[in-house]
C-alpha cells in the first residue's frame, strides 16, 4: 500500500516539504509492505485507514475489492462472499469483531482467533491508538497450530502409554525389576516389593541392587546357599549379557527369578512365587504313580519297580511278582453300595501293607486287583510266607457302616527267573495262578505251574470257536425225559446244550462259564430258546420242554420279548415251557429280575429253580418269588446210599415244596434203591440215566413211543 501527502486549504505546499513527504510515505509502505504479517488500521468510525498486501492476501481480497475508507461491514461481507469465517454468519462476526474493538480502548494488546476458509486459523492482534484508531496485525498460524496440536497429541498419547505400563506392570502376578547398566534401580512394579516384602526406600529408582540383595541375604534368602557365591554367579550372569535362571527360597516360600540382559547393559528381572506351582506339580507327579484312593503306588509305578527288578537278574537276584484279587468284593458293592466299596478297598490296602515286608512294592492295579513286587527272593518259601500273611490278613471281617464285609483275598505267585525273566510273561504267569486259586478254593494261594498256561490256551481256544460257533451251526441240543411219578410217564424234557469244536465234544461245564464271562451266552441262550420251543411243538400237548436261563440273560431287557416271540415263532403254548433259573440269579434281588419273572409266568410260563440246595439262602429266594418247580440237585442224590444225612435234605426239601404248592424234581436218578427213595418221600418227578441219558432231537419221538432201541440209547449216552 502507498501513502500520499494533500494540499490543505487550496494551498501549494513548500517543494521541499512536500518532497520530505513523499520520502516519508514511500519509507513507511515500503516498511508495511516487508513485515511477515498483515497489518490493517481501523479508524474510530469503523472504516479502512491503512493496509499492507499480506493482509489482503491472507483473506483472499482482490487489489481492486478494497481503498481506503472502505467500511468493516463492506470487508466482513466480501470475506464472507469469498468463504471466510464459514462457521458465523456475516451479521453475528460483525457485531462480535466490533464489540471486540470497542472493549479494547485502554491502550492494552488483545488477541483473537478466526478461522478462515479451507480451516486456515489466523490470530489477530489490535491495539488501540486514539486519533488513529485500532491498529491490527493478522498471523496465520494454521501450521503452528497443527504442530502443536501433533505435540500435545504426542504428549496425550505418552501419558496414555505411561498409563498403561503402569497399569500393566503393576497388574503382572509377576514381580518385575529393571536396572541400569551400572546396577542401580531404574523401575519395579509392586508385586516386586510384595514378594519380597522390601520397604519402600529399597524400592526407589536408584537403590543399588547389591543393598537389596544385602537385605533380602539378611532375611533369610538361600538360608543354605553361600552369600558370596551367588553374589559371584549374579555379577558374572550380568556381565555376560546373558539370560539366566534361578529358584531360591524366602520365608519358607519358592522364588523363580528370571534374568534378562538388555542391549545398552542393563536388565530386566521377574520374580514368581511358585510355591503352589510346585507344590501342585509334587502333587501330580504323586498322582500319577500312586492310586488316589488308597495311597498305594500305582500300575506305571509298579510296572516301573518290575523294569528295574528285570535289570536285578542278570546279577543274579531273584525276585517274586504275587497277583492278589479280592473275594466276595462285588457282593459287597451290590449290597452296600459302592462308597462302601471304596472304604472296604481302603482298610483292605491297610491290611494288606501290614503283612508284606519292609521294602517290597505293593501297588494297586485297579478295581479289587493288587499286586505285590517282593525283591530278592530265592525260594518259594519266602514267597508263600508273605502269601499266607496276606490271606490271613484278610481273614477277620470288615466292618462298614454298621455291616460286616467277609472279604477274602486269592493269591497268585510267579517265581522270576524260574516263572519268566520279563515284566509281561511274569505278570502273565502269576495272573494265570491267581486264576486256579480262585477256581480251585478261594482265600488260598498257587503257584505258577505250566500247565496253567496250557490250560488257559484251551480256554482262548473256546472263548474264540464260541464266537463262530452259532455261525458254523458247531451247537445242537438234546433232550433229557422227567418222568412225573404219579402220572407214570414223561411229563418233561430238558434241553441240553452241546457243542463240538473241530470233532472234540466240549463239556458245558467248560464253555458255558466261558460264553457267561465274554457275554456270548446272551446270543446262544436266545438261540437255545427258539430251538427248543421249535422242537417241543412237534411233541405232545402234555409234554413240556424245559430251557435254562443264565443270569447274564436276565441283564438284557429284552428277554421277556425274546420268550415271547420264540413262542409265537413255534407256536408253542407257554403252558409247555418252563424256564429253570439258579439261586445266583436272586442274589441281588434285582427289581428287574423279579418284574421279568411275574410278567413270564403272568403268561403261562413255568418257572423252576434248578440246583436247589447249592447256594447261599435258598429259602428266603422261595419267599422272595413263586416259583413253579423246585429241582433238588444231583449233588444230594450221588451219596444217598452211603448216608442220612441227604435222605433228610431231600425229605425236607419235598416237605417244603409240597407246603409252599410247588411241585419237586429229583435230579441224577441212576439207580433203582434211589428212585425208591424219592418216590417214597413224594417227589413230583425223576430225571436220570435210570430211565434215559439226553437223546438227540430224532429220537424223542420213538421214545415217546417205546420204539427207541438200546442203541440209540447208547449212542446217546
Amino acid at each position: 500500500m502507498r501513502t500520499r501527502g494533500y494540499p490543505k486549504d487550496g494551498h501549494v505546499q513548500d517543494p521541499t516539504r512536500a518532497e520530505d513527504a513523499r520520502e516519508h510515505a514511500l519509507l513507511l509502505n515500503a516498511a508495511l509492505e516487508s513485515i511477515p504479517y498483515g497489518f490493517c488500521v481501523w479508524g474510530s468510525d469503523f472504516r479502512l485507514v491503512m493496509w499492507n498486501r499480506h493482509w489482503r492476501e491472507l483473506y483472499g481480497f482482490p487489489e481492486k475489492a478494497v481503498s481506503r475508507g472502505v467500511s468493516l461491514a463492506e470487508v466482513v461481507a466480501l470475506s464472507a462472499r469469498l468463504g471466510n469465517h464459514p462457521d458465523v454468519t456475516p451479521e453475528a462476526f460483525l457485531h462480535g469483531y466490533t464489540s471486540e474493538l470497542l472493549a479494547n480502548r485502554g491502550g492494552a494488546r488483545a488477541k483473537s482467533r478466526e478461522r478462515l476458509l479451507h480451516g486456515r486459523v489466523i490470530e489477530t492482534a489490535h491495539v488501540y491508538a486514539p486519533g488513529l484508531g485500532w491498529v491490527v496485525t493478522h498471523e496465520d498460524v494454521t501450521e503452528e497450530i497443527a504442530a502443536d496440536e501433533i505435540v500435545q497429541e504426542r504428549k496425550r498419547r505418552l501419558e496414555v502409554q505411561n498409563l498403561r505400563f503402569d497399569a500393566a506392570v503393576n497388574n503382572i502376578s509377576q514381580g518385575l525389576s529393571m536396572f541400569d547398566r551400572t546396577g542401580r534401580l531404574v523401575i519395579c512394579n509392586g508385586p516386586f516389593a510384595a514378594i519380597y516384602g522390601l520397604p519402600a526406600e529399597m524400592v526407589r529408582p536408584g537403590t543399588e541392587l547389591e543393598d537389596i540383595l544385602g537385605h533380602l541375604f539378611a532375611r533369610g534368602m538361600y538360608a543354605e546357599a553361600d552369600q558370596a557365591e551367588y553374589m559371584a554367579w549374579r555379577r558374572q550372569v550380568i556381565a555376560s549379557g546373558s539370560f539366566a535362571k534361578t529358584v531360591h527360597e524366602l520365608d519358607g516360600r519358592i522364588i523363580l527369578m528370571q534374568h534378562h540382559p538388555m542391549a545398552d547393559g542393563g536388565w530386566v528381572s521377574t520374580h514368581e512365587d511358585v510355591t503352589e506351582q510346585r507344590e501342585n506339580e509334587a502333587r501330580i507327579r504323586y498322582l500319577a504313580r500312586h492310586d488316589a484312593l488308597t495311597g498305594l503306588p500305582n500300575r506305571a509305578q509298579f510296572l516301573d519297580a518290575m523294569g528295574e527288578a528285570e535289570k536285578s537278574l542278570g546279577r543274579g537276584h531273584g525276585f517274586a511278582v504275587l497277583c492278589i484279587d479280592l473275594d466276595h468284593f462285588k457282593a459287597v458293592n451290590d449290597t452296600l453300595g459302592h462308597a462302601a466299596g471304596d472304604r472296604v478297598l481302603r482298610e483292605v490296602a491297610g491290611r494288606l501293607s501290614s503283612a508284606v515286608r519292609e521294602g517290597d512294592l505293593l501297588a494297586r492295579i485297579g478295581g479289587d486287583e493288587f499286586s505285590l513286587l517282593m525283591h530278592e527272593v530265592d525260594q518259594p518259601g519266602d514267597a508263600a510266607t508273605v502269601a499266607e500273611r496276606i490271606i490271613e490278613a484278610m481273614t477277620p471281617a470288615l466292618l462298614i457302616d454298621g455291616h460286616q464285609a467277609l472279604v477274602g483275598a486269592s493269591v497268585g505267585i510267579a517265581m522270576a527267573p524260574a516263572d519268566g525273566a520279563t515284566t509281561d510273561v511274569l505278570l502273565k504267569n502269576a495272573d494265570l495262578a491267581l486264576y486256579r486259586a480262585k477256581m480251585e478254593a478261594r482265600s488260598a494261594f498257587r503257584f505258577f505251574e505250566p500247565e496253567m498256561d496250557a490250560a488257559m490256551q484251551k480256554r482262548r481256544t473256546i472263548e474264540a470257536g464260541l464266537r463262530q460257533a452259532l455261525e458254523r451251526d458247531e451247537m445242537r441240543l438234546v433232550f433229557q425225559p422227567l418222568v412225573g411219578l404219579a402220572e407214570n410217564r414223561v411229563t418233561c424234557f430238558e434241553a441240553l446244550l452241546r457243542w463240538e469244536l473241530d470233532g472234540q465234544i466240549i463239556s458245558p461245564a467248560d464253555f458255558v462259564p466261558i460264553a457267561e464271562e465274554t457275554g456270548l451266552i446272551v446270543s446262544i441262550g436266545e438261540w437255545v430258546l427258539r430251538r427248543a420251543c421249535a422242537v417241543a411243538a412237534g411233541w405232545p400237548e402234555d409234554v413240556r420242554v424245559a430251557v435254562n436261563l443264565s443270569p447274564v440273560q436276565f441283564k438284557n431287557r429284552g428277554l421277556f420279548d425274546i420268550v415271547q416271540s420264540a413262542l409265537a415263532a413255534s407256536g408253542l403254548s407257554p403252558r409247555r415251557l418252563e424256564l429253570e433259573i439258579t439261586e445266583s440269579l436272586l442274589l441281588a434281588e434285582n427289581d428287574q429280575t423279579l418284574e421279568t419273572l411275574h410278567r413270564l409266568r403272568a403268561e403261562g410260563v413255568r418257572i423252576s429253580m434248578d440246583d436247589f440246595g447249592t447256594g447261599y439262602s435258598s429259602l428266603s429266594y422261595l419267599r422272595s418269588f413263586p416259583f413253579d418247580k423246585i429241582k433238588i440237585d444231583r449233588s444230594f442224590m450221588r451219596d444217598l446210599s452211603k448216608t442220612g444225612g441227604d435222605l433228610a435234605i431231600i425229605k425236607a426239601v419235598i416237605g417244603l415244596g409240597q407246603s409252599l404248592g410247588m411241585s419237586t424234581t429229583a435230579e441224577g436218578v441212576e439207580t433203582q434203591e434211589q428212585l425208591d427213595a424219592v418216590r417214597e418221600q413224594g417227589c413230583s418227578e425223576v430225571q436220570g440215566f435210570l430211565f434215559s441219558p439226553p437223546l438227540p432231537e430224532g429220537a424223542v419221538a420213538a421214545f415217546l413211543s417205546g420204539q427207541a432201541d438200546e442203541e440209540t440209547l447208547r449212542a446217546a449216552s
